[in-house]
């Protein structure tokens, strides 16, 4: 397991807005992470209504952040390329909020591809084992873009 303090430093996300708590697993394809910032107060992404499932899309998205991240620094960068997410299909939301939901959540994403320009992946959180939303999100890294001829 790896926590929060281990990979915090090398993804943009900080503060509340880092919404994962640790890393369970992870080899070269996928990711599984855990969070239970969806029952916390200060969620920046949280309503007056709570925390919409659709949200969940942005779990599978720091996911892939960090899964980029754990493979950039293993391959012996000091830092991970910047990266945009420009997609999101197929995502699926099994319940309308989650913030009622005790304990952690499950977040697991699976790289389907990835280049220097690029990543897609497969995402999906899950809670005690039961669905909650799924999809693929698609991410470019525009340093690389604007790199290229």
């Amino acid at each position: 397991m790896l926590p929060k303090t281990d990979w915090a430093a090398l993804i943009p996300h900080a503060g509340s807005m880092c919404l994962l708590d640790s890393v369970l697993a992870w080899d070269e394809r996928t990711i599984h992470a855990i969070s239970e910032s969806q029952a916390r107060a200060d969620n920046p992404l949280r309503s007056a209504q709570g925390l919409h499932a659709v949200h969940l899309a942005e779990y599978g998205a720091q996911a892939m952040a960090v899964h980029g991240a754990l493979l950039a620094r293993a391959s012996g960068a000091q830092t991970a390329r910047p990266g945009r997410l420009v997609s999101l299909r197929d995502v699926q939301l099994f319940v309308e909020y989650v913030d009622h939901y005790d304990g952690h959540l499950d977040v697991h994403a699976e790289c389907l591809q990835a280049s220097e320009a690029s990543a897609q992946y497969l995402f999906r959180v899950e809670h005690r084992g039961q669905l909650l939303a799924s999809g693929r999100a698609a991410v470019i890294h525009p340093e690389s873009r604007e790199r290229m001829p």
